[in-house]
């Protein structure tokens, strides 16, 4: 079957299709839906307690990331402070809202696994379990999320400091940050069907670089999902469910991959 052609406008809002698609199919099998809850909510209280904090502290921490702004004037100083308090909490955000997926897949990836099979058994056949020990995709999963977590901290930092800048760090930033963790959370919410099929993390992120459009438009919509309050929780085993069927349907058609049975394409050796 050759790779469809399309433009990125196209690819953008098709991606969040599948943000949609993956929710319906939870929608339609509630009790995968309820089996997906369970490692989102155990992590979700870990997160919510430290974002809470963060947010009854904020003050003092905008005073102490702007000692510089301790001799301007009341005002200057309120409104460097105010700014920084921003700032801090959206990189911040930020950056629970990439690690919280990648925590949770983690934690979860029992349930999740579990999930993804029956998305794919749903469309037509799941592609078998790779021939991979138990130990070395524990040790993979683990690096993966530490790996992510760094990176998730240097874009927080960078969204942090850019967050200072008059009107564009409150406006052009923040949907900047969005679209970045879009493309990070697409990598993440797709990696369980293509793990199965074979591809380690830089294979996974070479098929995504090739459908960029298409993963920004499905990891942005997932990510302005989960900023709802409990959204992250309620709609992550629609979001797997989804990556699932971006994987099987757009991603593993490329030529990385050879077509197999049931529309479980393998890595090519």
């Amino acid at each position: 079957m050759p790779p469809r052609k399309s433009s990125p406008i196209k690819d953008l809002f098709a991606g969040v299709g599948y943000l949609f698609r993956g929710i319906g199919w939870t929608f339609r099998h509630p009790a995968q839906w309820l089996f997906g809850l369970i490692p989102a909510l155990i992590v979700l209280v870990f997160y919510a307690a430290a974002l809470v904090a963060l947010g009854w502290n904020l003050d003092d921490l905008g005073s102490w990331v702007t000692p510089f702004a301790d001799d301007w004037s009341k005002s200057a100083r309120d409104l460097a402070r105010v700014m920084a308090g921003i700032a801090l909490f959206g990189a911040s955000l930020f950056f629970a809202v990439l690690t919280f997926t990648a925590v949770t897949l983690l934690v979860g990836s029992p349930f999740y696994e579990a999930i993804a099979v029956r998305v794919e058994e749903s469309q037509g056949g799941a592609p078998p379990e790779p021939d991979v020990p138990l130990g070395v995709q524990i040790a993979r999963a683990i690096k993966d999320t530490v790996l992510l977590g760094a990176i998730a901290i240097c874009f927080a930092l960078l969204f942090f400091a850019l967050g200072f800048l008059p009107v564009i760090g409150q406006t052009v930033v923040p949907v900047v940050a969005a679209l970045v963790s879009g493309y990070f959370l697409a990598a993440e919410l797709t990696g369980v069907a293509l793990e199965r099929r074979g591809l380690v993390r830089k294979q996974r992120f070479a098929l995504l670089k090739r459908h960029r459009a298409l993963g920004v438009g499905f990891g942005t919509a997932a990510f302005a999902v989960f900023l709802i309050p409990l959204g992250a929780v309620v709609a992550m085993p629609g979001a797997v469910a989804g990556g699932t069927l971006l994987a099987r349907e757009r991603l593993a058609i490329n030529p990385l991959v050879t077509g197999g049975g049931g529309g479980a394409p393998q890595h090519r050796r």
